[in-house]
């Protein structure tokens, strides 16, 4: 099928549908690399390797938010010069995409091998977790560039419709990751280095599968091997998808800040307490992610055709979508958290504050799915300064204030940081629904100049 035939006639409900369930498996098998680990390491080494795993995560985080920043511009800017029919600036795209995303892991790579320390010790270790949390880091930051390069990879074949490598990709390395975690943590009790080995070889596996069908796009753009880095696309591909960099890495920036303010209130423990919900609360989020990724190439392609009526259907469709899927996922959540938590711990005191803390944080979240929807959106529009402030809105600049009065002004302790899940959910919600309702309003505009303009030409 034409790209015309599928993003610009294909009925919406059935388009998401088919784009959203490959990239909602890849998140989902993309999680469980460090759920994984998580489980593994919590039964077989305890709480302090839960800790040490925690300490990393925002480090992670950084790493997958990098990597989609290029990914997310680059196949944005894709999309639209397919929509306009420009293949020499596609490839130009491609080759511009590539050459960045393996450039900054290796800046990324260097940066954590000579101040790993000072790093960790910044995201809150103390002397007891710091050994073990440089343990796990030193090893999995070698597969930062094999994850980079997956995600960009995995959403230019989203692009050109091709989903499913995205998922047998990610899937490769889940698998592997899964038997070489009871391999070399179980069996061998190698602990959070055998995770991180695991972790690291799995990635590597998953990027020479994405890389062999990527060869194939290549070959179809002219894209030749070797370095290029044009400004101009440079910048327009990181203004783009800076703001899908704020999605990822503020989950980490957030948990760096929660995990200091936890050690200092109640110590480890909440750190443990935040690590283990967070494993769960991350799988929330996953089925609403998928669906607003996917209406972005299908908004992004009608908006370099000039299709505004279709771009407004692919907007209501989305938003609807995203909700309903996130009130599905959220009702058995609430109702099995004791069973989800006690998948990674055995502790009972750690279950039954976990479950308490999970239930508070995730007492509105069906209404944040307006939210992640409008930043795809703006993403998809071009409009990155839009875009970026809506994806700082949530946990940049509501969540961490409120933590932090909570916390040290109300002297909420760890019932302060919880509670700043839902308020920070409310606000960031009202605040998105009044800019999509704002970017309504010109849009409205635009498809009454398509209608107008197609009964002039008879259509």
């Amino acid at each position: 099928m034409s790209d015309k035939k599928l993003f610009g006639e294909e009925r919406i409900g059935k388009l998401l549908l088919k784009f959203s369930i490959p990239i909602i498996l890849s998140y989902l098998i993309s999680e469980l690399y460090n759920m994984v680990d998580t489980i593994f390491v919590g039964r077989e080494v305890g709480a302090s390797g839960i800790a040490a795993l925690v300490l990393v995560f925002p480090i992670q985080r950084i790493i997958v938010a990098l990597g989609t920043m290029i990914a997310v511009g680059t196949s944005t800017a894709f999309s639209r010069s397919n929509g306009r029919n420009d293949i020499k600036g596609a490839k130009n795209v491609l080759k511009n995409g590539f050459s960045l995303s393996y450039s900054i892991m290796i800046l990324l790579t260097l940066t954590v091998l000579i101040f790993g320390n000072n790093i960790l010790m910044m995201l809150g270790a103390s002397q007891t977790m710091l050994p073990l949390a440089k343990k796990y880091l030193m090893i999995i930051i070698f597969g930062s560039m094999f994850v980079s390069m997956t995600i960009f990879i995995s959403n230019i074949m989203i692009a050109v419709g091709q989903s499913k490598i995205s998922i047998i990709s990610t899937s490769v390395g889940a698998v592997l990751n899964i038997i070489l975690d009871y391999i070399l943590v179980t069996k061998m009790s190698m602990g959070v280095m055998g995770a991180a080995i695991a972790t690291t070889l799995s990635q590597v596996a998953g990027f020479i599968y994405a890389y062999y069908h990527y060869r194939k796009i290549q070959r179809q753009y002219e894209v030749e091997l070797g370095f290029e880095i044009d400004k101009k696309i440079a910048a327009s591909i990181i203004l783009v998808g800076i703001s899908a960099f704020v999605i990822e890495a503020e989950d980490g920036i957030l948990m760096a800040v929660l995990n200091n303010l936890l050690a200092s209130t109640i110590g480890d423990s909440g750190i443990v307490v935040l690590g283990v919900i967070s494993k769960v609360y991350m799988f929330l989020f996953i089925s609403m992610l998928g669906i607003a990724a996917a209406m972005q190439p299908i908004a992004a392609y009608n908006l370099g055709a000039k299709n505004y009526r279709r771009l407004k259907g692919v907007m209501h469709e989305t938003t609807k979508f995203a909700f309903i899927a996130a009130t599905v996922i959220w009702i058995p959540m609430m109702i099995f958290t004791p069973q989800l938590i006690s998948i990674f711990v055995t502790d009972a005191d750690i279950i039954l504050k976990s479950v308490k803390a999970f239930r508070i944080m995730i007492a509105v979240f069906p209404v944040i799915s307006m939210y992640y929807v409008s930043i795809y959106y703006f993403q998809a529009l071009g409009k990155a300064k839009t875009s970026i402030l809506v994806s700082v809105l949530r946990q940049i600049i509501i969540m961490i204030p409120i933590s932090i009065i909570m916390v040290k002004g109300f002297k909420l302790g760890a019932m302060g940081v919880w509670l700043s899940y839902p308020i920070s959910d409310i606000l960031a919600s009202l605040a998105s629904y009044m800019l999509i309702r704002n970017e309504g309003i010109e849009l409205n505009i635009a498809v009454r100049k398509q209608v107008e303009k197609e009964k002039l030409q008879g259509i």
